[in-house]
């Protein structure tokens, strides 16, 4: 009987919650979350805003505030994060760290231990290896304060003493997926590229389950 319940418990879906749902990326992974068949709870701001998100329980409320997470965190196995803020060349930007902070404190008290932090090329030490356009241009120029706030949050996440793995896309384009992708932690070579929305939704989605890549920052490409 142990061993029954025990298989059962091992091939249940899983029950995730996801944070940052209602963006281009959220929103691919909320769909194939809940075609996979899991149970999909996402935490929004604007229930009008995740209108279309078909099959995933909404539950309204600030991503920063503690107590808002650990009631949406009852019951569910992992989390996932891919909440992201616009591009700020002038204000500084906190956002992602203190959500990320209460995160990981909302998770220890509800006892979750899974969790996959999507941050971005250019993060820690992907930090100069985006080619020209992105080093030289769009990054001191446009998002030198939100990756600030990107190493923020991945210093509390590998700090949390949790299930996490860090997945850090390169530049995204709204193609289709190629079912395929490059993830890399030695960037030794690397010196920029792009990947669909929608295979980074796939490679997160995978990470839920897999530990292939736990407690690593994989840098994911085509």
């Amino acid at each position: 009987m142990q061993a029954s319940e025990t298989n059962t418990r091992q091939s249940a879906q899983p029950r995730l919650l996801v944070l940052g749902g209602t963006g281009g990326t959220g929103r691919l992974m909320v769909s194939d979350a809940v075609a996979r068949g899991y149970d999909v709870s996402v935490l929004v701001r604007s229930a009008e805003k995740a209108s279309a998100l078909q099959g995933a329980k909404l539950i309204v409320g600030d991503a920063r505030d503690e107590k808002v997470l650990r009631q949406a965190l009852e019951g569910r196995d992992a989390v996932i994060s891919s909440l992201g803020t616009p591009a700020s060349p002038f204000r500084e930007v906190s956002l992602l760290s203190s959500a990320t902070r209460s995160l990981v404190s909302a998770m220890k008290a509800e006892q979750v231990s899974r969790l996959v932090s999507i941050t971005g090329m250019g993060a820690g030490d992907s930090a100069g290896h985006g080619g020209l356009l992105f080093d030289y241009l769009l990054f001191p120029l446009l998002l030198l304060k939100v990756y600030a706030d990107k190493d923020r949050q991945e210093a509390i996440v590998r700090e949390s003493g949790l299930d996490w793995v860090l997945v850090r896309p390169s530049v995204l384009n709204n193609k289709p997926g190629r079912g395929t992708v490059r993830a890399l932690t030695d960037l030794s070579s690397f010196h920029g590229g792009s990947i669909s929305r929608a295979d980074v939704a796939t490679f997160v989605l995978d990470q839920v389950r897999g530990d292939a890549w736990l407690h690593l920052a994989p840098l994911i490409t085509w």
